[in-house]
């Protein structure tokens, strides 16, 4: 949220009076749009620079005005209504006005507001990150939040307008495209092979200790290859974070299983039995039937899109895909 909104947030609770029925205080739409962004009122709060009262006292009188609830109570915090679905879009409006008003008047056609994604961490720093960077060196006014994530498409996107996924989203009231492939590979240090000899079939592999993702928090079925591929395969480190993996497989923990476009950035790390083990998976896009309309998520997800197929030769890694 921008300063300018911040401080309109600030200004309206020091003078709070409850609006007429029907007739939703922006502000408080605006307090909505952070609960809904990060699911709990302390959170919200914070970035507002209110207090956890504040904020639940602000959502009750939403409520009161538009006669509904906005929220509802989850295991994993709070959720939009229907109704609240439909405040939150208003609100969306409210935050772009705001942002339209703050932004450079010498240069109107310059792209403004934020841009919130959710992309998996090879994809966010290697693809979104450079692509977005080069984007705002012409619109220096847009921001764009990352949440990095590996996990099935949502099927409530709110506070999301673009996702990033590995495999076919099963999307519901959303616009999803293939961005392209990318492949996994078997990949050892030197060193580690150096110490404990470099398996030349599968048979051998399998004696290898593997790094991968924690078994029973892969929420992705397109990722789970090494069960199918080497299922005796033992696991030495786990970890949510292919970053984890990556440098695991460089320090020696064992054989990492890794998308080429990264493991092939380093010199100290092999890729083994190519023939064997070229896993090809998809990155798709998930988009909020809505956002498409909006100039700034359109310029994310062209550049997104240009960057990625800039870099598909990286993404298909050394090996041909079968």
């Amino acid at each position: 949220m921008t300063t300018s909104t911040h401080t309109m947030c600030i200004l309206a609770d020091m003078s709070f009076q409850p609006t007429p029925a029907s007739s939703p205080n922006p502000d408080d739409l605006l307090i909505l749009l952070a609960v809904a962004r990060t699911g709990r009122f302390t959170t919200a709060a914070e970035s507002l620079g209110l207090n956890h009262t504040t904020v639940s006292r602000r959502i009750a009188a939403l409520e009161r005005a538009l006669d509904g609830r906005v929220l509802s109570r989850t295991v994993g915090g709070w959720e939009l209504t229907e109704l609240g679905k439909r405040a939150f879009n208003a609100a969306e409006n409210v935050e772009s006005a705001v942002a339209i008003l703050n932004g450079p008047t010498d240069r109107p056609h310059q792209l403004s507001g934020v841009v919130r994604m959710s992309a998996t961490d090879g994809f966010s720093a290697y693809i979104a990150a450079p692509a977005i960077a080069a984007l705002q060196r012409t619109h220096p006014a847009l921001r764009v939040e990352i949440v990095t994530v590996t996990r099935r498409a949502l099927q409530h996107r709110s506070g999301l307008d673009i996702e990033v996924v590995v495999g076919e989203p099963q999307a519901h009231r959303a616009e999803a495209f293939r961005l392209g492939y990318y492949l996994l590979g078997m990949y050892a240090s030197r060193d580690y092979l150096a110490e404990k000899g470099t398996p030349t079939t599968v048979a051998e592999l399998t004696t290898h200790p593997l790094v991968y993702f924690v078994d029973s928090m892969l929420l992705v079925d397109d990722l789970d290859a090494p069960r199918r591929l080497v299922p005796s395969m033992r696991a030495s480190l786990s970890s949510t974070n292919v970053f984890v993996h990556v440098e695991a497989t460089r320090a020696g923990a064992g054989i990492g299983f890794l998308p080429c476009f990264m493991g092939d950035r380093h010199a100290d790390l092999v890729r083994l039995l190519p023939d064997q083990f070229h896993e090809r998976l998809q990155y798709w896009m998930v988009l909020r039937q809505d956002s498409l309309h909006q100039p700034a998520v359109a310029a994310v997800v062209a550049a997104l899109r240009a960057q990625t197929s800039a870099f598909s030769q990286s993404l298909l890694g050394v090996a041909s895909a079968p």
